[in-house]
């Protein structure tokens, strides 16, 4: 390697430091020059009033159709009723009820990008940043900006089309209120009341879902589990009781077993399990959905709908996921020939803690 006078190293220049050079120069040589905003083009909007004119009647259309859609789906949500015994209903209910939403969300959309892309004021500008400070003479600047923009878009000046769309605006979401609405009804019993009461009680047999047949405590080795249903539940299927949907799913059980030594049992609950057999709620208590996986080598419980976990050996305590509490646990017992039998109801409301939100618990 070189050597200067004194013996140290030269450093021998690399490519990329010559790049580097040599771009430098370039930029000192070179002068740059605004290239000016594109050379502007006339809309057929701009040059005829006739097209100007059409292009306004189609979009105060749209509006209107917008807001023919919203209505038409808050008609439809009456006229198209889910019919709880017959479930097929529930396709015509969803088909016009969404293909109101859709149409009326569609046009609007529509009406809204052509407004602003045919009859707005076409200017290309550039606009300098400034400081946020709110003096007066910037107040006055943005107030003759809103005035501006009122103008240029004719929004007061073209009052049809305005009206079109405010009502269009107005009228979008009285679908999802009468949705929304319709999920109350003052002549319903109380939430807590319906969902403390099952048709599990004192000396009822748990049976296997969906066969019916009972279940001895010795069939149920650890690690097993068992979908359970109580067998008054049958005899409501055998008449078609309209009820019977309703009633499995608040009665729907997860029975398993696990070594008695893994069970934390809390003192108060010491006769609700029968030799590490525990019987939980399959309504997951987030939403509702069936908590029906089992972990067999970590007792654990899980929702597939939004992954709320809950450990069996804790009394289904929630571990992770949104569910605000434990599973509610059915207490069990054997009777004189050996079947599992449910020793009374739950002893909390089973399902969604939407109810907790509510003061008036009593049931």
């Amino acid at each position: 390697m070189a050597q200067d006078e004194h013996g140290g190293e030269l450093r021998t220049a690399h490519s990329s430091d010559r790049s580097v050079s040599s771009g430098a120069a370039i930029l000192a040589d070179s002068e740059f020059t605004n290239p000016g905003l594109p050379d502007h083009h006339e809309r057929v909007t701009d040059t005829d009033p006739k097209k100007e004119k059409n292009a306004e009647r189609v979009i105060t259309v749209l509006f209107w159709v917008s807001l023919a859609s919203a209505l038409f789906a808050t008609v439809a949500y009456f006229a198209w009723p889910i019919d709880r015994n017959d479930i097929t209903s529930v396709r015509g209910n969803n088909f016009f009820l969404g293909l109101g939403i859709a149409l009326s969300m569609l046009t609007l959309g529509i009406g809204t990008v052509a407004w602003a892309k045919y009859l707005m004021k076409d200017k290309e500008m550039a606009e300098a940043r400034h400081p946020i400070a709110g003096s007066p003479a910037t107040r006055q600047r943005v107030s003759e900006i809103f005035a501006q923009a009122d103008e240029e878009s004719g929004f007061s000046r073209r009052k049809m089309l305005r009206n079109s769309l405010i009502g269009a605006l107005v009228a979008l979401p009285l679908p999802g209120i009468v949705m929304l609405r319709d999920f109350y009804n003052a002549n319903n019993e109380k939430p807590v009341k319906l969902l403390h009461q099952t048709l599990w009680g004192e000396g009822v047999r748990l049976v296997r879902d969906p066969s019916g047949t009972p279940i001895k405590w010795a069939d149920v080795t650890i690690g097993s589990a068992f979908h359970v249903i109580p067998e008054t539940l049958i005899e409501l299927e055998e008449n078609h009781d309209p009820n019977f949907l309703n009633e499995k799913a608040k009665a729907v059980v997860l029975l398993m077993r696990l070594p008695e030594e893994r069970l934390k049992i809390d003192p108060a609950r010491k006769d609700w399990s029968f030799k590490g057999i525990v019987a939980y709620s399959k309504v997951c208590t987030h939403v509702g959905c069936p908590v029906a996986l089992y972990e067999q080598q970590t007792h654990h419980l899980l929702c597939p709908c939004h992954q709320s976990q809950f450990d069996v050996t804790e009394h289904c305590k929630v571990i992770f996921g949104p569910a605000g509490r434990p599973l509610p646990q059915l207490p069990i017992a054997v009777d004189d020939e050996g079947y599992l039998i449910a020793t009374s109801d739950f002893h909390e409301p089973v399902g969604p803690t939407f109810w907790e939100r509510r003061h008036d618990y009593n049931v």
